[in-house]
Order: C-alpha cells, then structure tokens, then sequence
C-alpha cells in the first residue's frame, strides 16, 4: 500500500447516539493542522502519521490480536453464519467429545411412585451382553406418601395383584421392577410363578423382563436387619451377597430354554443409603468367580418405606 493510500474503518457510535456504523478514513500522510475534537455522536477524526497515540493504538492492537486468534467458544457460539464450517465442525466434534469422554447417562426416569434418582439408563445392549459384572446405585424416596398400587407401572400391578411365592418380599419385587421399568424401560415377560424351570424343586429367580431386546432373569433381596435400629455391618452385607450370588449360576442353570436369559440382575433395595454403601463396599472385596457376570442394582430407599420391609 502507498503512503498516500486512505485506509477505512467501521466504527460504531457510543451508547448515547443511535447506534450506527459510520465509515471515516484514515490518512496516512502528515498533516499541517492538528485533528479538531470529535463530538460524541461521530466518528473521531484520525491522528496524523506524525502525532500517532500509542495509548489508542495499544488498545487497537490488542482487540484486533484478540479477534484474530480467538477460535474458541465465544466466537464459534455466536457465529450465526451457516457457511462458515470450520466452527460449526468444531462445535460439534468438541459436544461428541464431551459424550464420548464423560459417559454419562442423560436418560432421566420416567414418572412413578416416589422420586428415583441416581445411576439411570445404564443398562445398555452392549452391556447387558458382556461378560463383565457390574453395580450401580439409585434412590427411590417415597417422602410422605403412602403405598397406592394405581400409582404402579403396569408392570408394576401385574406384579403387585400376582403376589410371589412367599414370604413378605412382594413389594420389594414390585419396586424391583419399577426402577428397573422406569430407569431402564424394562418391559415384564413373566412373574414368579410364570417362569418355567426344568427342576420345579430347584433354585429360581424372581422377575423375568426385556431391555433392549435381551431377556434377563431379576433375583431381588433387601439389604435389611432386624430390629432396624441394630448397626447394619460389612460382615451382613457380605453374608447377604455371598448368598444371593452363588444362587444366580443354580437358577440360570435351571431355567427351562423357552425361559432361558442372556444375564441375571441382583436387585437390592437397601434399608438407607449407608446400608446401599456397605452392600457396594462389600462387591469391591469378592473375588471374580463369586460376582461371575452379575448386574447388581442397588437402590435405597428414603421416605415412607416401612411396608418394604
């Protein structure tokens, strides 16, 4: 560019003017007469070559730094231009990254009885077909409300008018299912006494549902000692896993083939949060033969839970 080339800006005006953007241009060559004062609604008269303020100039060089090198988030976020690729690629490679890295579950719970909140959507295909073992763990609290089987999936009544084979555990066979039901979308293939096994006298599980597609045997307990007000101890919670694990292998073997599952889920709802902790603290110390390929759900139960137990 020659000296005596003018060189235009845009400009915008102050707050107290209409906002405009206004076009002034920049004279490089020296000039005879100071520049006058602007006045606050136009653009400021350039200085000469000669008298340049390098305080102005600072502040120039710093925006224009700034604008040319920032290609991160407040650029890409307000940048409305549809052709401009390059941010709109970036934006969508750092959001995939996010998933990919986090592995989060953004599945929130559908609406029931109580409120459900914790690990949720978990149980993928991929998964469910693994041959690792897992644990996670939820809380359901009731809060003040009181058992209404109208307020049950209806999964969840099927269960709940079919009864169990017995003992006391039919709720918990009924909340088993709804966590299951509204965290994971499980669908009820089969109640208790539905299932079909090849020994009747044998051992066998409790619910027999569907998760995407994969048929899967449910064994439920509850993490509880009695009188509730007794230390609930590591020593029960691995007495209570020692048992329940070591009949998911004799059930599985025992299922008739039209009832046959792909993986046993070991449901426990546990008294409060601390029994919850003990039970997963406990999973930690066993050895890989005993857990073999067991999904446990552990859920906690707050509020008006007496009838569980």
């Amino acid at each position: 560019m020659s000296a005596s080339a003018p060189l235009s800006f845009g400009f915008i005006g102050p707050k107290s003017c209409e906002a405009h953007a206004a076009v002034f241009s920049l004279d490089l060559r020296p000039c005879a007469t100071p520049p006058t004062p602007c006045s606050p609604c136009s653009p400021p008269s350039p200085p000469c070559s000669g008298d340049k303020d390098k305080g102005d100039d600072s502040a120039l060089t710093t925006d224009d730094t700034q604008d040319s090198t920032d290609s991160g988030g407040d650029d890409t976020n307000e940048d409305s231009d549809p052709d401009d690729t390059g941010d709109t690629q970036d934006t969508d490679d750092t959001s995939d990254t996010s998933d990919t890295d986090t592995g989060e579950p953004s599945f929130e719970p559908l609406d029931g009885f109580g409120a459900l909140s914790g690990d949720c959507g978990v149980l993928t295909e991929a998964l469910l077909s693994d041959a690792a073992p897992g644990l996670y763990v939820n809380t359901l609290d009731f809060g003040t409300e009181t058992f209404d089987a109208s307020l049950l999936s209806e999964g969840g009544q099927i269960i709940y008018e079919a009864g169990n084979l017995g003992g006391s555990s039919l709720l918990s066979e009924v909340f088993a299912y709804e966590v299951l039901y509204r965290c994971e979308l499980a669908t009820l293939l089969k109640t208790e006494a539905e299932i079909v096994y090849t020994d009747t006298g044998g051992k066998k599980t409790d619910l027999l549902v569907e998760i995407d597609g994969l048929k899967l045997g449910v064994s439920v307990t509850r993490a509880y000692h009695y009188p509730p007000d007794d230390p609930y101890t590591l020593a029960l919670a691995t007495e209570l896993l020692t048992k329940k694990l070591g009949d998911l292998p004799l059930s599985t073997a025992n299922v008739a083939p039209e009832d046959a599952w792909v993986k046993q889920l070991l449901s426990i709802l546990a008294y409060t949060p601390e029994h919850a902790a003990l039970i997963e603290e406990s999973w930690l110390t066993l050895d890989a033969e005993l857990r073999g390929d067991a999904i446990l759900i552990v859920t906690a139960t707050e509020g008006a839970d007496e009838e569980l137990y």
